[in-house]
């Protein structure tokens, strides 16, 4: 017979871990900060097409010299729909941040200076993409919004459905868990200097959903173990053979997952896709960390609610 993994016995360990991480998270957040996309925070962006390759010092430069009154960062990726002959198609995307629209006689201004300075390389304006600070905040909030309504449905599902092993305790460690899992997406962000966009939410709504199925899996068998293993049964014990009994199953599914979602990182890298780049490696991220916190956070800080209960 299999012995049963410690899940609860290590629980400092686990803790602790986690602990360590998210405080290297709020360091690295004092440090650098958190960087806003311009759909929350308001601004601009101008998308240009090109051909053959730029010194993004020099664009960077010929860019900031036509628009001196604007902060502007801005982004290069192949152009994969490019309706053109050419292998080497870009597209360049300006980011403009501030309250208001970018006029044109500014566009004007960029595309010229950009023509000018590199003739080479076939320039074209292709569109151009106001987002109010107002309207930004608003979407923000809805987002926002969304993810805590998610995350009390969840767990009154959990409350609903696993009350013969105390289903308010299990939600609300369940809950515990995914908060500790968008606390791992969103330092992720802040350490790699990525600005918080609608990848951002769309990445933690599924993350949010694939840790509690996880945690589910979990849940469900512990109800089966301790049905068989009766109530005078160590609900320690019951645990720990419940989350070996699913541990070959839990991390089968991380793996086959993050294969998925690992090809999609490097095609998008390959391709210099940075919007599904920004998505693809959080996921994977979440992914570890929701597969991490099922196992060796709910599962503990559940035993130890029971426990205390019975005392």
């Amino acid at each position: 017979m299999k012995k049963d993994l410690n899940f609860v016995g290590r629980s400092k360990i686990f803790f602790g871990i986690s602990l360590g991480i998210i405080l290297i998270g709020i360091i690295c957040n004092f440090i650098f900060g958190t960087t806003l996309d311009i759909q929350f925070k308001g601004g601009a962006i101008i998308s240009y097409s090109f051909t053959g390759e730029v010194d993004e010092n020099t664009l960077k430069d010929t860019i900031q010299t036509a628009t001196p009154e604007n902060t502007v960062t801005f982004t290069v990726s192949k152009d994969i729909m490019n309706n053109t002959e050419s292998d080497d198609a870009y597209v360049v995307d300006i980011n403009f941040s501030g309250e208001e629209a970018i006029d044109t006689s500014t566009q004007d201004n960029i595309t010229k200076a950009l023509e000018e300075a590199f003739p080479d390389n076939a320039f074209a304006y292709q569109e151009s993409t106001s987002v109010e600070a107002s309207m930004g905040f608003k979407f923000l909030l809805k987002c926002l919004t969304a993810v805590l309504i998610a995350c009390a449905l969840m767990v009154l599902y959990v409350t609903l459905r696993f009350k013969l092993i105390g289903g308010l305790s299990a939600g609300i460690m369940a809950l515990v868990a995914l908060f500790h899992d968008v606390a791992m997406i969103y330092f992720m962000y802040v350490i790699f200097r990525m600005p918080i966009d609608s990848n951002f939410i769309a990445v933690v709504l599924m993350i949010l959903g694939y840790s509690l199925n996880d945690t589910i899996v979990i849940y469900d068998r512990v109800r089966e173990e301790r049905k068989i293993a009766g109530p005078k049964a160590d609900i320690a014990d019951v645990f720990n053979h419940s989350a070996s009994s699913v541990l070959t199953r839990t991390i089968c599914t991380s793996i086959t997952t993050l294969i998925a979602i690992g090809t999609v990182y490097v095609v998008a890298t390959i391709f210099g896709l940075d919007s599904v780049k920004s998505f693809a490696l959080p996921m994977m991220i979440g992914v570890v960390s929701g597969c991490y916190s099922s196992l060796c956070i709910a599962g503990p800080l559940w035993v130890m609610w029971q426990k205390r209960n019975d005392k």
